[in-house]
Protein backbone atom coordinates (compact mmCIF):
# COMPACT_ATOMS: atom_id res chain seq x y z
CA UNK A 1 0.00 0.00 0.00
CA UNK A 2 1.28 3.37 -1.02
CA UNK A 3 2.33 5.20 2.25
CA UNK A 4 -0.04 7.81 2.51
CA UNK A 5 -2.27 5.01 3.00
CA UNK A 6 -0.94 3.12 5.52
CA UNK A 7 -2.38 4.86 9.07
CA UNK A 8 -5.73 5.19 7.36
CA UNK A 9 -6.07 1.58 6.57
CA UNK A 10 -4.42 0.41 9.77
CA UNK A 11 -7.02 2.70 11.58
CA UNK A 12 -9.81 0.83 9.37
CA UNK A 13 -8.50 -2.84 9.80
CA UNK A 14 -8.06 -1.85 13.70
CA UNK A 15 -11.95 -1.21 13.79
CA UNK A 16 -12.74 -4.34 12.31
CA UNK A 17 -10.56 -6.44 14.21
CA UNK A 18 -12.42 -4.63 17.09
CA UNK A 19 -15.66 -5.59 16.11
CA UNK A 20 -14.92 -9.05 14.93
CA UNK A 21 -13.18 -9.45 18.58
CA UNK A 22 -16.04 -8.53 20.89
CA UNK A 23 -18.29 -11.13 18.79
CA UNK A 24 -15.62 -13.88 19.64
CA UNK A 25 -14.13 -13.12 22.78
CA UNK A 26 -16.92 -12.66 25.36
CA UNK A 27 -17.63 -16.69 24.48
CA UNK A 28 -15.63 -17.95 25.97
CA UNK A 29 -15.85 -16.19 29.79
CA UNK A 30 -19.80 -17.64 29.56
CA UNK A 31 -19.06 -20.33 32.02
CA UNK A 32 -17.49 -17.88 34.57
CA UNK A 33 -19.71 -14.43 34.07
CA UNK A 34 -22.72 -17.27 35.05
CA UNK A 35 -20.44 -17.74 38.07
CA UNK A 36 -19.39 -14.55 38.90
CA UNK A 37 -23.52 -13.40 38.81
CA UNK A 38 -24.65 -16.29 39.63
CA UNK A 39 -27.09 -16.57 36.65
CA UNK A 40 -28.22 -19.64 34.96
CA UNK A 41 -27.02 -20.18 31.18
CA UNK A 42 -29.95 -18.57 29.27
CA UNK A 43 -29.20 -15.13 31.36
CA UNK A 44 -25.82 -15.50 30.35
CA UNK A 45 -26.68 -15.97 26.54
CA UNK A 46 -27.81 -12.76 26.55
CA UNK A 47 -23.59 -11.00 26.94
CA UNK A 48 -23.58 -12.66 23.58
CA UNK A 49 -26.91 -11.78 21.88
CA UNK A 50 -27.53 -8.06 23.10
CA UNK A 51 -24.12 -7.51 21.06
CA UNK A 52 -25.26 -9.53 17.99
CA UNK A 53 -29.05 -7.78 18.05
CA UNK A 54 -27.24 -4.63 18.14
CA UNK A 55 -25.01 -4.92 15.42
CA UNK A 56 -28.08 -6.57 13.35
CA UNK A 57 -30.48 -3.87 13.95
CA UNK A 58 -28.14 -0.57 13.59
CA UNK A 59 -26.04 -1.34 10.89
CA UNK A 60 -27.69 -0.30 8.06
CA UNK A 61 -28.81 2.69 9.34
CA UNK A 62 -25.33 3.39 11.10
CA UNK A 63 -24.19 3.09 7.45
CA UNK A 64 -26.27 5.59 5.97
CA UNK A 65 -26.07 8.01 8.59
CA UNK A 66 -22.63 7.98 8.10
CA UNK A 67 -23.35 9.10 4.13
CA UNK A 68 -25.10 11.96 5.33
CA UNK A 69 -23.28 13.58 8.67
CA UNK A 70 -19.69 12.37 7.24
CA UNK A 71 -18.45 8.81 7.71
CA UNK A 72 -15.02 9.92 9.39
CA UNK A 73 -16.77 11.83 12.02
CA UNK A 74 -19.36 8.86 12.58
CA UNK A 75 -16.56 6.29 12.42
CA UNK A 76 -14.37 8.23 15.23
CA UNK A 77 -17.84 8.44 17.19
CA UNK A 78 -18.15 4.54 17.23
CA UNK A 79 -14.78 3.81 18.11
CA UNK A 80 -15.78 6.14 21.05
CA UNK A 81 -18.79 4.35 21.59
CA UNK A 82 -16.87 0.94 21.93
CA UNK A 83 -14.65 1.93 23.87
CA UNK A 84 -17.37 3.25 26.25
CA UNK A 85 -18.88 -0.09 26.18
CA UNK A 86 -16.19 -1.49 26.78
CA UNK A 87 -15.40 0.18 29.74
CA UNK A 88 -18.58 -0.24 30.99
CA UNK A 89 -18.74 -3.74 30.73
CA UNK A 90 -15.24 -4.24 32.69
CA UNK A 91 -16.76 -2.39 35.72
CA UNK A 92 -20.08 -3.92 35.28
CA UNK A 93 -21.89 -4.36 38.77
CA UNK A 94 -24.57 -6.93 37.67
CA UNK A 95 -25.33 -8.94 34.73
CA UNK A 96 -27.99 -6.76 33.28
CA UNK A 97 -25.91 -3.67 33.72
CA UNK A 98 -23.29 -5.69 31.59
CA UNK A 99 -26.25 -6.52 28.70
CA UNK A 100 -26.78 -2.99 28.28
CA UNK A 101 -22.97 -2.51 28.03
CA UNK A 102 -22.86 -4.87 25.27
CA UNK A 103 -25.30 -3.25 23.60
CA UNK A 104 -23.55 -0.23 23.45
CA UNK A 105 -20.49 -1.98 22.25
CA UNK A 106 -22.84 -3.18 19.50
CA UNK A 107 -23.91 0.52 18.51
CA UNK A 108 -20.14 1.30 18.09
CA UNK A 109 -19.30 -2.06 16.12
CA UNK A 110 -22.68 -1.40 13.99
CA UNK A 111 -20.49 1.88 13.02
CA UNK A 112 -17.25 0.52 12.65
CA UNK A 113 -18.09 -2.05 10.78
CA UNK A 114 -20.18 -0.20 8.21
CA UNK A 115 -18.34 2.34 7.58
CA UNK A 116 -14.71 0.61 7.38
CA UNK A 117 -15.52 -0.77 4.08
CA UNK A 118 -16.82 1.83 3.27
CA UNK A 119 -14.30 4.43 3.63
CA UNK A 120 -11.69 2.08 1.68
CA UNK A 121 -12.25 3.62 -1.56
CA UNK A 122 -11.26 7.14 0.19
CA UNK A 123 -7.93 5.27 1.37
CA UNK A 124 -6.03 3.70 -1.06
CA UNK A 125 -6.01 4.16 -4.95
CA UNK A 126 -9.10 2.22 -7.23
CA UNK A 127 -6.34 -0.46 -8.21
CA UNK A 128 -5.27 -1.40 -4.99
CA UNK A 129 -9.60 -1.77 -3.56
CA UNK A 130 -9.08 -5.77 -3.62
CA UNK A 131 -6.29 -5.77 -1.55
CA UNK A 132 -7.60 -3.56 0.90
CA UNK A 133 -10.55 -5.63 0.82
CA UNK A 134 -8.65 -8.77 1.37
CA UNK A 135 -6.95 -7.32 4.58
CA UNK A 136 -10.19 -6.00 5.80
CA UNK A 137 -11.22 -10.00 5.72
CA UNK A 138 -7.94 -11.20 7.39
CA UNK A 139 -8.54 -8.42 10.09
CA UNK A 140 -12.24 -9.79 10.77
CA UNK A 141 -11.29 -13.52 10.55
CA UNK A 142 -8.28 -13.02 12.78
CA UNK A 143 -10.19 -11.39 14.85
CA UNK A 144 -12.84 -14.27 15.05
CA UNK A 145 -9.80 -16.28 15.40
CA UNK A 146 -7.90 -14.63 18.04
CA UNK A 147 -11.34 -14.20 20.24
CA UNK A 148 -11.40 -17.37 22.26
CA UNK A 149 -7.41 -17.98 23.02
CA UNK A 150 -6.67 -14.04 23.81
CA UNK A 151 -9.82 -14.55 26.02
CA UNK A 152 -9.27 -17.57 27.99
CA UNK A 153 -5.60 -16.24 28.55
CA UNK A 154 -7.15 -12.97 30.05
CA UNK A 155 -9.40 -14.36 32.23
CA UNK A 156 -6.93 -16.87 33.79
CA UNK A 157 -4.28 -14.19 34.57
CA UNK A 158 -6.53 -11.32 35.81
CA UNK A 159 -10.69 -12.74 35.16
CA UNK A 160 -13.05 -11.91 32.92
CA UNK A 161 -13.01 -7.92 33.45
CA UNK A 162 -9.70 -8.17 30.94
CA UNK A 163 -11.42 -9.64 27.87
CA UNK A 164 -13.28 -5.76 27.80
CA UNK A 165 -9.98 -4.12 29.00
CA UNK A 166 -8.30 -5.18 26.19
CA UNK A 167 -10.05 -3.32 23.64
CA UNK A 168 -9.32 0.35 25.52
CA UNK A 169 -6.02 0.46 24.08
CA UNK A 170 -6.51 -0.76 20.46
CA UNK A 171 -9.76 1.60 20.22
CA UNK A 172 -7.65 4.20 21.01
CA UNK A 173 -4.68 3.06 18.27
CA UNK A 174 -7.64 2.93 16.23
CA UNK A 175 -9.02 6.68 17.02
CA UNK A 176 -5.70 7.77 16.27
CA UNK A 177 -5.36 6.24 12.83
CA UNK A 178 -8.55 7.43 11.59
CA UNK A 179 -7.70 10.87 12.60
CA UNK A 180 -5.04 10.42 9.75
CA UNK A 181 -8.14 9.78 7.16
CA UNK A 182 -9.16 13.20 4.70
CA UNK A 183 -12.13 15.34 6.68
CA UNK A 184 -15.10 15.16 5.70
CA UNK A 185 -16.52 17.21 2.79
CA UNK A 186 -18.55 19.99 3.62
CA UNK A 187 -22.03 20.43 2.44
CA UNK A 188 -24.20 23.09 2.89
CA UNK A 189 -26.60 22.49 5.61
CA UNK A 190 -29.48 23.60 3.06
CA UNK A 191 -28.52 20.56 0.87
CA UNK A 192 -28.10 17.89 3.36
CA UNK A 193 -30.33 14.79 3.14
CA UNK A 194 -32.44 14.38 6.51
CA UNK A 195 -31.86 11.01 8.05
CA UNK A 196 -34.94 8.47 7.85
CA UNK A 197 -35.78 8.44 11.18
CA UNK A 198 -39.04 6.18 10.80
CA UNK A 199 -37.26 3.69 8.07
CA UNK A 200 -34.39 3.34 10.45
CA UNK A 201 -36.36 2.53 13.63
CA UNK A 202 -38.49 0.15 11.21
CA UNK A 203 -35.87 -2.10 10.14
CA UNK A 204 -34.26 -2.06 13.44
CA UNK A 205 -37.40 -3.61 14.51
CA UNK A 206 -38.05 -6.12 11.76
CA UNK A 207 -34.35 -7.45 11.67
CA UNK A 208 -34.58 -7.84 16.00
CA UNK A 209 -38.44 -9.42 14.82
CA UNK A 210 -36.67 -12.01 12.52
CA UNK A 211 -33.30 -12.64 14.85
CA UNK A 212 -35.61 -13.53 17.23
CA UNK A 213 -37.94 -15.85 15.71
CA UNK A 214 -34.89 -17.94 14.70
CA UNK A 215 -34.76 -18.68 18.05
CA UNK A 216 -37.91 -18.34 19.84
CA UNK A 217 -38.75 -21.61 19.33
CA UNK A 218 -42.67 -22.29 19.39
CA UNK A 219 -42.96 -18.07 19.30
CA UNK A 220 -40.98 -18.17 15.73
CA UNK A 221 -44.07 -18.29 13.49
CA UNK A 222 -45.41 -15.63 15.31
CA UNK A 223 -41.95 -13.47 14.77
CA UNK A 224 -41.57 -14.24 11.68
CA UNK A 225 -45.51 -13.00 10.60
CA UNK A 226 -44.00 -9.42 12.77
CA UNK A 227 -40.99 -9.48 10.76
CA UNK A 228 -42.86 -10.06 7.04
CA UNK A 229 -45.41 -7.22 8.34
CA UNK A 230 -42.59 -4.90 9.40
CA UNK A 231 -40.88 -5.63 6.19
CA UNK A 232 -43.83 -4.54 4.13
CA UNK A 233 -44.63 -1.40 6.24
CA UNK A 234 -40.92 -0.55 5.73
CA UNK A 235 -41.27 -0.83 2.20
CA UNK A 236 -44.15 1.09 1.78
CA UNK A 237 -42.45 4.14 4.08
CA UNK A 238 -39.24 4.08 2.06
CA UNK A 239 -41.40 4.52 -0.97
CA UNK A 240 -42.88 7.56 0.35
CA UNK A 241 -39.88 8.88 2.36
CA UNK A 242 -38.48 11.70 0.37
CA UNK A 243 -34.96 10.94 1.85
CA UNK A 244 -34.95 6.93 2.34
CA UNK A 245 -32.72 4.88 4.54
CA UNK A 246 -32.58 2.31 1.74
CA UNK A 247 -33.79 4.00 -1.88
CA UNK A 248 -35.32 0.75 -3.04
CA UNK A 249 -34.50 1.85 -6.67
CA UNK A 250 -30.73 0.61 -5.78
CA UNK A 251 -32.08 -3.01 -6.61
CA UNK A 252 -32.74 -2.71 -9.77
CA UNK A 253 -29.37 -2.67 -10.01
CA UNK A 254 -27.95 -6.43 -10.65
CA UNK A 255 -24.81 -6.19 -8.81
CA UNK A 256 -25.71 -4.72 -5.37
CA UNK A 257 -28.51 -7.50 -5.33
CA UNK A 258 -26.68 -10.59 -6.69
CA UNK A 259 -23.99 -9.26 -3.98
CA UNK A 260 -26.29 -9.58 -1.23
CA UNK A 261 -27.52 -12.84 -1.98
CA UNK A 262 -24.48 -14.72 -2.66
CA UNK A 263 -23.53 -13.45 0.44
CA UNK A 264 -26.03 -13.89 2.64
CA UNK A 265 -26.15 -17.41 0.92
CA UNK A 266 -22.68 -18.61 1.78
CA UNK A 267 -22.79 -16.96 5.21
CA UNK A 268 -25.06 -19.83 5.58
CA UNK A 269 -22.84 -22.49 4.45
CA UNK A 270 -20.42 -21.33 7.09
CA UNK A 271 -22.67 -21.10 9.26
CA UNK A 272 -22.76 -24.55 9.03
CA UNK A 273 -19.13 -25.57 9.67
CA UNK A 274 -19.53 -23.74 12.81
CA UNK A 275 -22.77 -26.05 13.95
CA UNK A 276 -22.05 -29.05 12.64
CA UNK A 277 -18.28 -29.31 13.07
CA UNK A 278 -18.13 -29.49 16.62
CA UNK A 279 -20.71 -32.87 17.11
CA UNK A 280 -19.00 -34.59 14.12
CA UNK A 281 -15.48 -33.99 15.47
CA UNK A 282 -16.06 -35.27 19.25
CA UNK A 283 -19.12 -37.51 18.83
CA UNK A 284 -18.11 -38.93 15.78
CA UNK A 285 -14.18 -38.60 15.25
CA UNK A 286 -13.93 -39.48 19.07
CA UNK A 287 -11.49 -35.55 20.24
CA UNK A 288 -11.92 -34.18 23.23
CA UNK A 289 -12.87 -30.58 23.28
CA UNK A 290 -9.35 -28.59 23.38
CA UNK A 291 -8.42 -30.84 20.37
CA UNK A 292 -11.42 -30.10 18.27
CA UNK A 293 -11.39 -26.46 19.36
CA UNK A 294 -7.97 -26.34 17.58
CA UNK A 295 -9.23 -28.13 14.44
CA UNK A 296 -12.39 -25.29 14.71
CA UNK A 297 -9.81 -22.89 14.33
CA UNK A 298 -8.41 -23.94 11.31
CA UNK A 299 -11.05 -21.95 9.62
CA UNK A 300 -10.84 -18.60 10.55
CA UNK A 301 -6.76 -18.85 10.36
CA UNK A 302 -7.10 -19.96 6.96
CA UNK A 303 -9.91 -16.96 6.15
CA UNK A 304 -6.86 -14.31 7.79
CA UNK A 305 -4.34 -15.84 5.60
CA UNK A 306 -6.25 -16.19 2.33
CA UNK A 307 -7.34 -12.53 2.53
CA UNK A 308 -4.77 -10.36 1.38
CA UNK A 309 -3.69 -12.70 -1.18
CA UNK A 310 -6.77 -12.99 -2.67
CA UNK A 311 -7.29 -9.63 -2.75
CA UNK A 312 -4.54 -9.42 -4.87
CA UNK A 313 -6.37 -11.82 -7.34
CA UNK A 314 -9.28 -9.86 -7.68
CA UNK A 315 -7.46 -6.53 -8.49
CA UNK A 316 -5.87 -8.77 -11.40
CA UNK A 317 -7.87 -10.97 -12.66
CA UNK A 318 -11.35 -9.19 -12.33
CA UNK A 319 -13.40 -9.40 -9.20
CA UNK A 320 -16.44 -11.28 -10.89
CA UNK A 321 -14.20 -14.06 -12.18
CA UNK A 322 -12.75 -14.52 -8.75
CA UNK A 323 -15.89 -14.22 -6.98
CA UNK A 324 -17.07 -17.62 -9.21
CA UNK A 325 -14.24 -19.27 -8.66
CA UNK A 326 -14.49 -18.74 -4.80
CA UNK A 327 -17.77 -19.98 -5.14
CA UNK A 328 -16.92 -23.03 -6.97
CA UNK A 329 -14.60 -23.83 -4.81
CA UNK A 330 -16.82 -23.41 -1.52
CA UNK A 331 -19.07 -25.57 -2.94
CA UNK A 332 -16.37 -28.19 -4.04
CA UNK A 333 -15.40 -28.01 -0.05
CA UNK A 334 -18.89 -28.72 1.20
CA UNK A 335 -19.25 -31.76 -1.26
CA UNK A 336 -15.52 -32.98 -0.01
CA UNK A 337 -16.80 -32.35 3.91
CA UNK A 338 -20.01 -34.11 3.17
CA UNK A 339 -17.67 -37.46 2.30
CA UNK A 340 -13.84 -37.69 2.15
CA UNK A 341 -13.77 -37.05 6.55
CA UNK A 342 -15.95 -40.48 6.36
CA UNK A 343 -12.69 -41.35 4.42
CA UNK A 344 -9.76 -40.03 6.22
CA UNK A 345 -10.44 -39.05 9.46
CA UNK A 346 -9.55 -36.06 11.04
CA UNK A 347 -7.17 -35.23 8.18
CA UNK A 348 -9.79 -35.36 5.50
CA UNK A 349 -11.67 -33.13 7.84
CA UNK A 350 -8.86 -30.55 7.88
CA UNK A 351 -8.15 -30.94 4.38
CA UNK A 352 -12.15 -30.60 3.35
CA UNK A 353 -12.11 -27.17 5.92
CA UNK A 354 -9.09 -25.50 4.64
CA UNK A 355 -10.43 -26.14 0.70
CA UNK A 356 -13.60 -24.58 1.82
CA UNK A 357 -12.68 -21.43 4.12
CA UNK A 358 -9.53 -20.90 1.34
CA UNK A 359 -12.41 -20.48 -1.28
CA UNK A 360 -14.34 -18.60 1.52
CA UNK A 361 -12.05 -16.03 1.38
CA UNK A 362 -11.68 -15.63 -1.87
CA UNK A 363 -15.48 -14.94 -2.81
CA UNK A 364 -15.95 -12.72 0.42
CA UNK A 365 -13.30 -10.76 -0.72
CA UNK A 366 -13.70 -10.29 -4.40
CA UNK A 367 -17.87 -10.02 -3.64
CA UNK A 368 -17.10 -7.14 -1.31
CA UNK A 369 -14.86 -5.47 -3.56
CA UNK A 370 -17.02 -5.83 -6.74
CA UNK A 371 -20.29 -4.54 -4.73
CA UNK A 372 -18.38 -1.45 -2.95
CA UNK A 373 -17.02 -0.59 -5.99
CA UNK A 374 -20.58 -0.33 -7.83
CA UNK A 375 -22.08 1.78 -5.29
CA UNK A 376 -22.53 5.29 -5.80
CA UNK A 377 -20.39 8.11 -3.53
CA UNK A 378 -23.11 9.52 -1.59
CA UNK A 379 -24.23 5.63 -0.71
CA UNK A 380 -21.71 3.93 -0.06
CA UNK A 381 -22.29 3.59 3.86
CA UNK A 382 -25.44 2.03 3.51
CA UNK A 383 -24.68 0.02 0.77
CA UNK A 384 -22.09 -1.35 3.64
CA UNK A 385 -24.14 -1.28 5.92
CA UNK A 386 -26.52 -3.86 3.81
CA UNK A 387 -23.54 -5.96 2.95
CA UNK A 388 -22.44 -6.63 6.33
CA UNK A 389 -26.34 -7.04 6.96
CA UNK A 390 -26.40 -9.68 4.56
CA UNK A 391 -23.46 -11.71 6.23
CA UNK A 392 -25.10 -11.19 9.63
CA UNK A 393 -28.70 -12.89 8.67
CA UNK A 394 -26.85 -15.49 7.00
CA UNK A 395 -25.17 -15.95 10.04
CA UNK A 396 -28.46 -15.93 12.12
CA UNK A 397 -30.16 -18.40 9.25
CA UNK A 398 -27.45 -20.78 9.37
CA UNK A 399 -27.77 -21.02 12.84
CA UNK A 400 -31.42 -22.30 12.69
CA UNK A 401 -32.01 -23.79 9.26
CA UNK A 402 -28.97 -25.85 8.71
CA UNK A 403 -29.11 -26.78 12.63
CA UNK A 404 -32.50 -28.05 11.72
CA UNK A 405 -31.19 -29.70 8.58
CA UNK A 406 -28.33 -31.25 11.06
CA UNK A 407 -30.45 -32.54 13.72
CA UNK A 408 -33.57 -33.73 11.24
CA UNK A 409 -30.87 -35.77 9.08
CA UNK A 410 -29.31 -37.37 11.96
CA UNK A 411 -32.91 -39.38 12.83
CA UNK A 412 -31.85 -38.58 16.46
CA UNK A 413 -34.79 -37.37 19.05
CA UNK A 414 -31.75 -35.37 20.36
CA UNK A 415 -28.74 -34.35 18.56
CA UNK A 416 -26.34 -33.51 22.11
CA UNK A 417 -26.86 -37.19 23.10
CA UNK A 418 -26.72 -38.92 19.18
CA UNK A 419 -24.22 -41.88 18.50
CA UNK A 420 -21.68 -41.33 16.46
CA UNK A 421 -23.24 -43.10 13.21
CA UNK A 422 -26.03 -40.82 13.70
CA UNK A 423 -23.84 -37.61 13.78
CA UNK A 424 -21.92 -38.67 10.66
CA UNK A 425 -25.62 -39.01 8.68
CA UNK A 426 -26.67 -36.01 9.76
CA UNK A 427 -23.10 -34.20 8.61
CA UNK A 428 -23.12 -35.64 5.42
CA UNK A 429 -26.73 -34.46 4.59
CA UNK A 430 -26.01 -31.05 6.18
CA UNK A 431 -23.09 -30.53 3.84
CA UNK A 432 -25.27 -32.15 1.00
CA UNK A 433 -27.39 -29.02 1.14
CA UNK A 434 -24.72 -26.89 2.13
CA UNK A 435 -23.43 -27.84 -1.71
CA UNK A 436 -26.69 -26.47 -3.18
CA UNK A 437 -27.07 -23.61 -1.35
CA UNK A 438 -23.93 -22.72 -2.68
CA UNK A 439 -24.66 -24.06 -6.67
CA UNK A 440 -27.43 -21.52 -6.19
CA UNK A 441 -25.53 -18.80 -5.13
CA UNK A 442 -22.97 -19.27 -8.42
CA UNK A 443 -26.26 -20.04 -10.82
CA UNK A 444 -26.75 -16.37 -9.88
CA UNK A 445 -23.94 -14.73 -10.10
CA UNK A 446 -23.77 -16.67 -13.60
CA UNK A 447 -26.93 -15.65 -14.64
CA UNK A 448 -26.64 -11.63 -13.39
CA UNK A 449 -25.07 -9.06 -15.88
CA UNK A 450 -22.03 -7.77 -15.25
CA UNK A 451 -22.69 -4.49 -13.82
CA UNK A 452 -22.42 -1.41 -15.75
CA UNK A 453 -20.16 1.58 -14.44
CA UNK A 454 -23.53 4.02 -15.31
CA UNK A 455 -25.58 1.99 -12.81
CA UNK A 456 -24.20 2.04 -9.76
CA UNK A 457 -26.34 1.33 -6.64
CA UNK A 458 -28.08 4.14 -5.31
CA UNK A 459 -27.34 6.60 -7.97
CA UNK A 460 -30.31 8.46 -8.67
Amino acid sequence: MADGATKPLAGLSLAVLLSSLGTSIANVALPELALAFDAAFREVQWIVLAYLLAITTLIVGAGRLGDIVGRRRLLLAGIAAFAAGSALCAAAPSLWFLVAARAVQGLGAAIMMALAMAMVGGAVPKERTGRAMGLLATMSAAGTALGPSLGGLLIAWTGWPAIFVVNLPLAALAFVFVRALPADPQMPAGERPAFDVAGALLLAATLGAFAFAMTAGTYGPALLAVAAAGLVLFVRVETKSASPLVRLSMFADPGLGTGLATSALVMTVMMTTLIVGPFYLVRTLGLDAGTAGLVMAVGPVVTALAGVPAGRMADRFGARRMTVAGLAGVAAGALALSEIPAMFGVAGYVAALVATTASYAQFQTANNAAVMAGAAADRRGVVSGLLNLSRNLGLVAGASAMGTVFAFASGAADIATAGPEAVAAGMRVAFEVAAVLVAAALAIVLAAKPPSPSRRPGAR
